[in-house]
């Protein structure tokens, strides 16, 4: 049985991308008591105005983008924030602007420190790679199963602050498998699409070479992984994206000539 909280958590969902009004009872520079001595609002916060009919309040609204203390703003509804005491909070930016999580979770440090909240955000960029390594003359490509997900996939996570592209597809395959990989230039796929008609995801993926002999999954993430060759790789995925990603690296080793060659010492890597 859902918690009130948790309820509220999923009603508050349909504010996501909306227009609003924020009245700001705390205009950036004010104290921030929870912060210590010194400690300041580096955000406007306040209470929302308008809000859908039927919806949940969140307990306040934190504003990104606006650099100068307001007494009110109207803008879009970007993220939630849901903190460890139940408690969700709104976040709300300028209505043409953009800001993925690694961004809102920097702007919101002076309140949230790192592992005390999550996130739902309304846009998603996300980076990964279909790692590959050789066994014998053949290869191998690796597919996880996330513990949120039934299926499986590649290797990929939410690009952080400051981030390109490439370090973030290394960062999270090294987290979430344990792997040290080589990211192949000349090849990656982009895909768009739209979470349950809301959250707009883009997600780039590489095709990346590891010469390491042990896979070390990051357990509470993720449930399991397999290393198989391209057509049991082929049958094992569910999305036509994610066969599509396959089928264009598959095609791409061949033409550069590097589907034969062998391992390093000429054996087998292990599991």
């Amino acid at each position: 049985m859902e918690t009130d909280a948790s309820t509220a958590a999923i009603r508050l969902q349909t504010l996501l991308g909306k227009y609003v009004r924020v009245h700001v009872v705390k205009p950036m520079g004010t104290a921030f008591p929870q912060g210590g001595e010194d400690a300041e609002y580096e955000l406007n916060y306040g209470e929302l105005v308008t809000f859908l009919p039927g919806a949940i309040r969140p307990e306040g609204v934190y504003v990104v983008g606006i650099h100068h203390p307001v007494r009110n703003f109207d803008g879009r509804v970007i993220a939630l924030l849901h903190a460890k005491d139940g408690k969700t909070y709104a976040v709300a930016a300028p209505k043409k602007s953009r800001y993925i999580i690694g961004q809102i979770r920097r702007a919101v440090a002076f309140a949230f420190p790192p592992g005390s909240c999550r996130f739902t955000c309304l846009y998603e960029r996300s980076c990964g790679a279909l790692v590959f390594r050789r066994a014998q003359e053949d290869i191998r490509f690796l597919l996880i199963k996330n513990r949120r997900s039934a299926h499986w996939g590649f290797p990929k996570g939410h690009v952080e602050d400051g981030e390109s592209a490439e370090q973030t597809a290394r960062r999270e395959v090294l987290e979430e498998t344990g792997l040290h990989i080589r990211i192949l230039p000349g090849f990656s796929c982009q895909s768009e699409y739209v979470i349950q008609s809301k959250v707009e995801k883009s997600v780039t993926i590489f095709l990346a070479e590891t010469t390491d002999k042990r896979t070390l999954i990051q357990e509470d993430e993720i449930e399991d992984y397999i290393w198989l060759n391209y057509t049991k790789a082929m049958q094992s995925l569910r999305f036509e994206n994610d066969r599509s990603i396959l089928r264009k690296a598959h095609s791409f080793l061949r033409r550069a000539g590097l589907m034969n060659q062998k391992p390093p010492g000429g054996s087998a890597n292990t599991p």
